[in-house]
C-alpha cells in the first residue's frame, strides 16, 4: 500500500467532524492490516472473487454505513460512506468496489422500500449477514434503462421475471438483487415502464454463471444473471409499480456517483504516492528523478488534478449530506474523479519508463483498476449530457433535495470524540 496522508488533508477539515476522523483513521488501519496484505493474492488469481474482505466489512457494519440506527446501521451519512470507499481504494480499488457495489441497493432501499421492506432486508445489511447487488445493465441494452428487456408479468399474488443482466456488481456475493424489469406493454414511456424487484439469490430460475475476470479489479465480482421465469411475491415491488426508472435514477445520482468518485480518488492517490516514491527512489545526475524540473512540472500537474479531485468528492456529498440540492455536483465529482485519475495515471506510467511494464508493480494495476470507473452509473457522455442540463436549467429533477433530505443525516458536535 503506497505511503497517502495518514490524517485527513486540510482542506477537507470543513467537511469532517471528528467522528469523521476517526472513521477515516479506523479505514485506513483496516486497508493496512487486511486489505492490502491480499491484493498480491487477488492479482496473482483474477478468477478468484474475494470473499474474506467482504466479510471482514461486513463484520464492521461498513456496508450499512448510511442505514440507520433503528435498522441497525451505522447512520453516518454520505461523507462517511465516501471516507470508508476512498481509503480502502488507496489499498485495493476491488475491496473498495465490493463495498460500493452493496451501498447503491441500500439507498434505493432506504428511499423507496416500505418501513415492512426496510425492516426485512436492511438489518441483515447492518449485521453483516446480507450483501446486495443492483441488476439494470444488460446485454444488448447495457447502460440504456429505455432498451431494457428483462420483463416480469403479474401472475396472481406472484411477479414472473425473465430476462439477463450483465456487470452486475457483486454478482456472486449478494444475496439479494434489486432488478429492474418491464412491467408495461410495448409503447408505454420508460418513465412508466420499469418497476424493481428485489430479487433473493436462491430463487428457483434465477443462476449466476461462474465469475469471469474482468481487466482490472481483481478480485471483485462483476457477472452475469439469468432469471428464467423467476417467481418472487408482489410485496417484493420496490416502490410503485412503473417507477423503476425513478429507483434506477435516483439510486445512481445519490450512491452510484460519489461512490464511483470515491473509488476514483483512492487511486488516484495511489497514483501520485506511487510515482512520488518512485521519482525520488531513482538516482539520475547527482541526485534522483525528483530533482528534474521537467518531471516535477508533470507531477505538479497529478498532484493539482488529485487535490481538485478530493475537494469536489467530499464537498459533493457534504452537501448531500446537508439535503441540499447537489445533483451536478455529484455528477461533476464521478466524471472530473474518474478524467483526472485517468490523466493522472496514464502520466504515472510513462514518468515509470518500462518499469511500469512490469507486470507485477502496483501502476499497473492501479491503470487497469481506473478503467472501471468509467462505464458504471453513466458514461462520461452521459455526465457531459446531465451537466448541460444543468447549464441550461432544465434538470427539473433534483433526487439530492427530493429524497436526501428525507434522510439528512445531523452533523455531529465537531468537538465529540
Amino acid at each position: 500500500m503506497p505511503a497517502t496522508s495518514a490524517t485527513p488533508p486540510p482542506a477537507l477539515r470543513p467537511y469532517l467532524t471528528a467522528r469523521h476522523e476517526l472513521l477515516w483513521n479506523e479505514a485506513d488501519a483496516f486497508a493496512i492490516e487486511h486489505v492490502a496484505p491480499r491484493v498480491v493474492r487477488m492479482e496473482a488469481a483474477p478468477g478468484r472473487v474475494e470473499r474474506k474482505v467482504a466479510d471482514l466489512m461486513a463484520a464492521r457494519g461498513w456496508f450499512a454505513v448510511t442505514v440507520p440506527a433503528a435498522f441497525g446501521g451505522l447512520g453516518a451519512g454520505h461523507v462517511a460512506k465516501t471516507i470508508l470507499i476512498h481509503r480502502i481504494a488507496c489499498a485495493s480499488a476491488a475491496a473498495a468496489a465490493t463495498l460500493q457495489a452493496t451501498l447503491i441497493p441500500v439507498g434505493a432501499l432506504l428511499h423507496f422500500a416500505t418501513p415492512e421492506q426496510k425492516g426485512r432486508w436492511l438489518p441483515r445489511v447492518a449485521d453483516g449477514s446480507l450483501l446486495l447487488s443492483i441488476a439494470v445493465t444488460e446485454p444488448t441494452a447495457g447502460g440504456h434503462i429505455g432498451g431494457i428487456e428483462t420483463t416480469a408479468q403479474r401472475t396472481g399474488n406472484q411477479w414472473v421475471i425473465t430476462g439477463s443482466k450483465v456487470h452486475i456488481g457483486n454478482s456472486h456475493l449478494a444475496g439479494a438483487h434489486l432488478v429492474l424489469a418491464r412491467t408495461a406493454e410495448a409503447g408505454v414511456r420508460t418513465s412508466q415502464a420499469l418497476t424493481a424487484f428485489m430479487v433473493e439469490s436462491d430463487r428457483h430460475g434465477l443462476s449466476v454463471p461462474a465469475h469471469r475476470p474482468g481487466l482490472g479489479l481483481h478480485g471483485f465480482s462483476a457477472g452475469r444473471l439469468d432469471l428464467d421465469h423467476v417467481r418472487v411475491p408482489v410485496d417484493n415491488v420496490i416502490g410503485e409499480i412503473g417507477q423503476g426508472l425513478s429507483v434506477a435514477q435516483s439510486s445512481s445520482i445519490l450512491y452510484g456517483r460519489p461512490n464511483l468518485a470515491a473509488v476514483s480518488l483512492g487511486i488516484h492517490e495511489a497514483v501520485v504516492a506511487t510515482t512520488a516514491t518512485h521519482l525520488k527512489a531513482r538516482p539520475r545526475y547527482r541526485g534522483a528523478l525528483s530533482d528534474l524540473p521537467v518531471l516535477r512540472d508533470r507531477v505538479g500537474d497529478m498532484e493539482a488534478r488529485l487535490r481538485a479531485a478530493r475537494i469536489l468528492a467530499y464537498q459533493s456529498v457534504h452537501l448531500l449530506d446537508q439535503g441540499l440540492p447537489c445533483d451536478a455536483d455529484l455528477i461533476n465529482a464521478k466524471y472530473l474523479g474518474h478524467q483526472w485519475a485517468m490523466t493522472s495515471a496514464q502520466d504515472a506510467m510513462e514518468l515509470h519508463g518500462a518499469h511500469a511494464l512490469d507486470r507485477d508493480y502496483v501502476l499497473q494495476r492501479l491503470w487497469r483498476d481506473i478503467q472501471h470507473t468509467y462505464p458504471p452509473a453513466g458514461t462520461g457522455e452521459v455526465q457531459r449530457i446531465r451537466l448541460a442540463d444543468a447549464a441550461f436549467d432544465d434538470d427539473h429533477i433534483q433526487w439530492s433535495e427530493r429524497l436526501a433530505r428525507e434522510t439528512a443525516w445531523a452533523q455531529p458536535d465537531p468537538t465529540a470524540a
